[in-house]
């Protein structure tokens, strides 16, 4: 399972929570850091329990530690390894042989790598005028007239199209060379900044692939 921690962002913390998740002999076997601001940091824990009746126990365990709160608790197939799947998503992306194969390959990709409930990439999207979806993945995405007054409200805000903030259930990128947007929504899992840099930075990837494969 996955465990996102909130504690405080001093030294000895970290460890802390470790202690407290190995004394309900779970195995922590990845730690990735999604935010640190502010004097607090937002850890993520991958931890194999011995069975799941001890998830209780093992949020006690945790938010005993002083300033520490688990914001989420959820069952995976797979354990994510960020740096790793988004190698993988980006070899993925150069072989496709067309725009219409890299278009899917960048919605199923990114569905894949950060557990997302639908993903979508649209093009054309505008005040005037409505997008044009290129491409979804996951479970179904809202319609045409929906996706494009997201990604208008979305390119509103520098800060969002930045990766800077952005509504806790969608996380959105542009492709710039294109006009096209690439989002992602999840329920109950809040998106962070490093994921939000991640999505961005893989969609400048595909951006340039989709540049090349038209010349």
């Amino acid at each position: 399972m996955l465990v996102r921690v909130w504690l405080p962002d001093r030294p000895g913390a970290l460890g802390q929570v470790a202690s407290r998740i190995g004394a309900v002999r779970g195995d922590i076997v990845g730690v990735d850091v999604l935010e640190c601001d502010g004097g607090v940091a937002i850890d993520e824990f991958a931890v194999n329990l011995a069975h799941a009746d001890l998830v209780p126990i093992l949020v006690r365990e945790i938010e005993e530690v002083d300033g520490a709160s688990i914001e989420e608790v959820r069952v995976v197939g797979h354990f994510p390894d960020p740096r790793l799947d988004a190698l993988e998503s980006a070899t993925k992306l150069c072989q496709a042989a067309s725009t219409g194969e890299l278009h899917r390959a960048l919605s199923a990709q990114v569905c894949e790598e950060f557990l997302a409930d639908w993903t979508a990439l649209i093009v054309g999207a505008g005040a005037e005028t409505k997008a044009e979806v290129l491409a979804t993945a996951g479970g179904a995405a809202p319609d045409a007239d929906m996706l494009t007054a997201l990604a208008v409200g979305l390119a509103a805000s520098p800060l969002v199209v930045s990766g800077a903030a952005g509504p806790e259930d969608l996380a959105a990128a542009p492709l710039v060379r294109h006009g096209a947007t690439l989002m992602v929504s999840r329920s109950g899992y809040p998106f962070r900044l490093r994921e939000r840099g991640q999505l961005i930075a893989l969609a400048r990837i595909a951006d340039r692939l989709w540049e090349l494969l038209e010349s």
